[in-house]
């Protein structure tokens, strides 16, 4: 029998498990693909969320305003776009731990960034260097390295990138030996809050509180923290921070990012922002002002009024985060994951050729709801073999197989599923393994 047949004590538990799950009624709240006419296990909402099914609904009332209002929907729809955002900063000052005067939704990550490294990155002197993560998202690199160039300097006397394999876990003691070393020289710390290769998560207080000693900002992208782990960004004195919605947040392919902004800088009319008149103060934006008056919050970093289409599937989604609760959602996170695990632990010490290794911390406390796995195996013909059984996860070249067990939809025999098929992979595919008879666990 099976490590993880459907009769085995891991499938037993696993039934026990999501009976017992106070959160296993959102699972039915979104639209999961189909697969030979079965729902598929889906561990890809750290690259895309699955579509809450009132996404639909939200999107048609405002398409049915915007046909119906036009012009005046801006201020007589049933929720007036001309503040739609400001009814979702709440929601996601929940998720970030923050005021809602520190929160926007805005823009996508990337722009947002720019607008941070506008704001925070201001070299002076020696102090003009940017310290980012080994293999951290290109994306992040792309923008810290045009600062720098914007700035009339070089990338490689600006950019340091910390000395360390990007597949390997990193101790919060030697960024800040980095951070120290780099003292007087150091203008930025900008770091993911959770890694997107590994799924480690930073020490995102202790890390701010070096950068802060010397003399840097700190600034974080959560695209795959928020909504995944939990945050206390204004107690932890982050300067700014950064995301998208479209990976945990469930909010649509290129959702509308957000940003935060502590509340000491964007209440400091010094602190310098590139301005649009959607960041001006409401109260004279409509006047026309000649000169920029920035809105002593986080909506002082607008450009534009706020795409209010995709608020809309948005605001759905951030509903259902207010609903679940963070601390209920991390709960089942953390028994989650440490569930899978177990398991591919045990898959990997059973069938060594598959050559499986976690790359991601053991302990949750560093890390979300992802595991990324290295494989000596083919990760392609793993991913092609788990597809073709209804089970999405998510390829990294060369070697690297992430899985996301979000919890807001993800059952604890979605678990099993995945793993049952990981087995017969093994069983099926590999060399030298001729029989699928194996001890039960």
């Amino acid at each position: 029998m099976a490590i993880v047949g459907p009769e085995s004590s891991y499938a037993e538990r696993a039934r026990h498990a999501d009976a017992a799950d106070a959160l296993a009624s959102f699972r039915e709240e979104f639209v999961r693909p189909m697969r030979d006419g079965t729902p598929c296990a889906y561990f890809a909402g750290n690259s895309l969320g699955l579509m809450p099914r009132r996404a639909r609904a939200a999107l048609e009332e405002v398409l049915t305003e915007w046909g119906d209002l036009a012009v005046e929907g801006h201020m007589h729809a049933h929720r007036p776009w001309y503040r739609y955002h400001e009814d979702l900063a709440p929601l996601l000052a929940e998720l970030v731990g923050a005021g809602a005067d520190e929160v926007v939704a805005m823009n996508s990550l990337t722009v947002n960034l720019h607008l941070m490294l506008a704001s925070f990155y201001r070299p002076s002197g020696r102090r003009r260097k940017i310290l980012l993560l080994p293999g951290e998202f290109p994306s992040d690199r792309y923008a810290a390295e045009s600062h720098v160039r914007w700035h009339g300097l070089e990338r490689s006397e600006c950019i340091v990138e910390l000395d360390h394999s990007p597949l390997e876990p990193i101790t919060t003691a030697a960024i800040i030996e980095t951070i120290e070393a780099l003292g007087e020289e150091l203008a930025l710390v900008h770091m993911s809050a959770v890694h997107y290769l590994t799924g480690q998560f930073f020490d995102i207080p202790t890390i701010t509180a070096a950068a802060h000693r010397v003399g840097a900002f700190a600034g974080w992208d959560l695209a795959h923290a928020i909504g995944n782990v939990p945050l206390q960004l204004h107690d932890w004195e982050v300067d700014y921070a950064v995301w998208c919605s479209y990976k945990y947040l469930n909010s649509g392919p290129g959702g509308v990012g957000g940003a935060f902004v502590h509340r000491r800088h964007a209440q400091n009319p010094a602190t310098f922002r590139l301005a649009g008149w959607w960041g001006n103060d409401p109260a004279t934006r409509f006047t026309m002002p000649q000169w920029f008056e920035p809105v002593p919050s986080a909506d002082s970093w607008q450009l534009s009024n706020a795409p209010v289409l995709a608020l809309a599937v948005h605001r759905v989604a951030l509903e259902q985060f207010h609903r679940a609760t963070m601390e209920r959602l991390r709960q089942k996170s953390i028994h989650l994951t440490g569930f899978l695990e177990e398991l591919l632990i045990e898959l990997g010490r059973t069938y060594p050729e598959l050559g499986l290794a976690i790359v991601t911390p053991p302990s949750s406390k560093e890390r979300g709801a992802q595991l990324s796995v290295r494989l000596a195996a083919s990760c392609n013909a793993m991913y092609e073999y788990l597809l073709a059984r209804g089970i999405v996860v998510d390829v990294r070249k060369p070697d690297v197989i992430r899985i996301a067990p979000a919890p807001l939809y993800t059952s604890f025999m979605d678990v099993v599923r995945l793993c049952r098929a990981v087995e017969e992979f093994a069983l099926r595919q590999l060399p030298h393994r001729k029989s699928s008879h194996v001890p039960t666990k």
